[in-house]
């Protein structure tokens, strides 16, 4: 049974004020600037080692060594990829977004930034980006009813894929969705900013430790895209390549630092 103690407002105070110092130490060391979005249309990829195109309201499984890439390539508007990790040596260590936006400052994860696994280890690096539209506060597209094997939505498909990777629906976590244009107004609401996309938008991620991955491509909830069609997406899964010893994604912030400490480490 828990007891509340209770706390004065000057104790209050001291460790708000002890927050605040933390938050602007964290901001401070942080980049001012991120790497200029990458370039549209995405190059050649060298290295492929599989390709897969994922269709509309489709999911993709696959696993990924560490330093290994996966390349995501929007086939135009209307459609987004949401993806869950976890760590393949322990699959009870995943994908953490809450830690991730809390210890980068940060809900706006594009390029140079990094994705925290909930034991404080970075699961992937986000080494090419060309929108930065990428939403880690509102998830996928909700189960609907009845279910259609026509049109799944992304928690359908999240279930699917982690019963293929050999994982339960209580395995997953908040999921990131790339190609979802998501902002929040200055009354804090959610809002959809279909400027930053360009239908052959394209990320990479290079994962910091063996992986599993899981992405469901579907319509995301606030996309105001109307019709059935949600465009392919290819999957490309690429070799790895040599890092320099002052990667941005490795360096940017303290937290990344420890972040890459903490994986060494394991």
């Amino acid at each position: 049974m828990l007891t509340h103690i209770p706390r004065s407002a000057d104790a209050i105070a001291a460790d708000r004020a002890r927050y605040e110092e933390h938050q602007r130490k964290g901001l401070n060391a942080a980049p001012k600037a991120l790497p200029a979005p990458s370039p549209r249309p995405a190059p050649a990829p060298a290295g492929v080692i599989w390709a897969e195109t994922v269709p509309g309201g489709w999911y993709y499984t696959c696993r990924l060594a560490r330093g290994q890439s996966l390349r995501l390539e929007a086939g135009g508007l209307g459609g987004s990829v949401s993806l869950a990790a976890w760590s393949a040596a322990d699959s009870s260590e995943r994908q953490n977004l809450p830690d991730t936006c809390k210890l980068q400052w940060t809900t706006d994860l594009k390029k140079g930034r990094v994705v925290f696994s909930d034991m404080g280890r970075v699961l992937f690096s986000i080494t090419e980006d060309s929108a930065g539209a990428n939403d880690a506060l509102s998830g996928g597209m909700p189960a609907r009813a009845p279910f259609t094997p026509a049109f799944r939505s992304t928690r359908e498909n999240m279930i699917l894929a982690t019963a293929k990777l050999g994982l339960d629906k209580r395995d997953l976590p908040a999921l990131l969705t790339f190609f979802a244009p998501v902002r929040v107004d200055g009354e804090g609401q959610f809002f959809w900013n279909p400027a930053l996309l360009n239908g052959d938008d394209w990320v990479e991620l290079r994962a910091e430790q063996d992986l599993l991955i899981a992405l469901s491509n579907t319509r995301h909830p606030l996309d105001p895209t109307t019709g059935p069609e949600v465009p392919s997406v290819r999957a490309t899964r690429l070799a790895a390549r040599p890092i320099a010893r002052d990667d941005l994604c490795r360096t940017a912030t303290a937290e990344a630092v420890r972040g890459f400490e903490n994986t060494a480490r394991a």
